[in-house]
């Protein structure tokens, strides 16, 4: 059943005031939906759908998109938001639990090199076990009629205890110098590992777009660590981006019940996980020492019950003037998009939007066009576009 906004002479009447707050979302691609927000109606735009599981969104020339699907699969959207064929190429991935092709970025140089990064879970085997581990691939990507990728080459791969189907992280950046920052989880059962500098299990890695670690990484020389770490003590980290306001590095990562975390990055830092928290497990037992130690670092903000974060994006368009500067979070198990409003490296407020879609977002994207984009995470997944309501 479709839902109706009735709006007369730039008002609403008394009997529609419930209804224009937000209309019920329908599944029917192209059929906008509107939601109240502090910048105003908002409308919620399917651009693509029958995506299973997407995961993770790049923008190409010309208004179309990159999206990866969970179980493998790596698809072009036209501009009308048309699917292409599964794109040929993408490594075999590794589906099982939370697992499979995940995030996905363009270089900063793509209009000239065409090169993209994709970051999976591939099953390895370790001392006569089988389990996942996090990957990292680069290639060339030729997207005509029957879209492909050439040139693959894994650049990096995750060292340490392996994951029988959970906590991959895999969100990817790339810095103003080119090198790739990836998040990597502590694959769920060996949360501990995320204190040991010796396996890659539970930190940010910094890598060269040939997957060797730069120089002046913190670790690298020293003994016992590996040089690719960036940031450690993390635990399953789903979102990553630079806030353009200062290029510092932010990151959001998904406690247990309770304790989802907001993190400013800087090099060589401990943020504290398994050690510190503010979670408990899920059995309802106590995890953590304390909420702080010395030596490692709190969060700028976090959430307690949790609300599953996954994906974010830093707002500078020119669509919704009101937010710029936002930090817009995605949200899995909270069914939401979260607006936070930040001064300087502080979260002042938080705004929940988009509640009565009642869909998982997992991923959040700023557009060329101004517009927020994101993907919505089951098995009959979509890309929706959010701008303002009179658009």
């Amino acid at each position: 059943m479709k839902a109706l906004l009735v709006w007369v002479s730039g008002s609403l009447t008394a009997a529609t005031v419930i209804i224009a707050s937000f209309l019920i979302a329908t599944k029917s691609s192209g059929e906008p939906t509107s939601f109240s927000s502090s910048a105003g109606p908002l409308a919620v735009k399917t651009f693509a759908e029958n995506l299973a599981y997407p995961w993770g969104l790049a923008f190409l020339p010309e208004g179309r998109v990159l999206v990866t699907e969970r179980p493998g699969r790596l698809r072009v959207v036209s501009s009308q938001g048309a699917l292409s064929p599964p794109v040929t190429g993408v490594p075999e991935v590794w589906t099982t639990g939370q697992g499979g092709l995940l995030d996905v970025a363009t270089d900063k140089e793509y209009s000239t090199n065409r090169t993209i990064y994709v970051c999976y879970s591939e099953r390895a085997n370790e001392g006569g076990r089988s389990g996942g581990r996090t990957a990292v691939a680069r290639a060339a990507l030729t997207d005509g009629d029957a879209p492909a990728l050439s040139a693959v080459n894994v650049i990096f791969r995750q060292d340490g205890p392996l994951s029988s189907g959970n906590h991959y992280g895999c969100r990817i950046a790339q810095g103003t110098d080119g090198h790739l920052f990836v998040t990597l989880g502590e694959h769920f059962s060996s949360r501990d590992e995320a204190q040991n500098l010796g396996n890659h299990l539970g930190k940010i890695v910094r890598i060269a777009p040939d997957g060797s670690a730069p120089k002046d990484n913190p670790f690298v020389g020293r003994d016992g660590a590996k040089p690719e770490i960036w940031s450690w003590g993390h635990r399953n980290p789903q979102a990553l981006a630079f806030n353009p306001a200062d290029g510092k590095l932010w990151e959001i990562e998904h406690g247990p019940r309770g304790g989802d975390e907001v993190n400013i990055i800087a090099p060589g830092k401990n943020y504290g996980w398994p050690v510190i928290g503010y979670g408990i497990d899920y059995s309802g037992a106590k995890i953590h020492e304390a909420t702080a130690k010395p030596g490692m670092e709190q969060p700028v903000k976090y959430w307690v019950p949790s609300i599953a974060p996954s994906g974010m994006a830093f707002y500078t368009g020119k669509l919704f003037p009101k937010w710029n500067g936002s930090l817009f979070v995605g949200a899995l198990a909270g069914k939401m998009l979260v607006r936070l409003t930040l001064s300087g490296d502080k979260v002042t407020s938080e705004e929940r939007l988009l509640q009565p879609l009642n869909e998982r977002i997992r991923d959040v994207r700023p557009g060329p066009d101004g517009a927020l984009w994101l993907l919505t995470d089951n098995a009959a997944g979509r890309i929706l576009r959010v701008t303002p309501a009179s658009q």
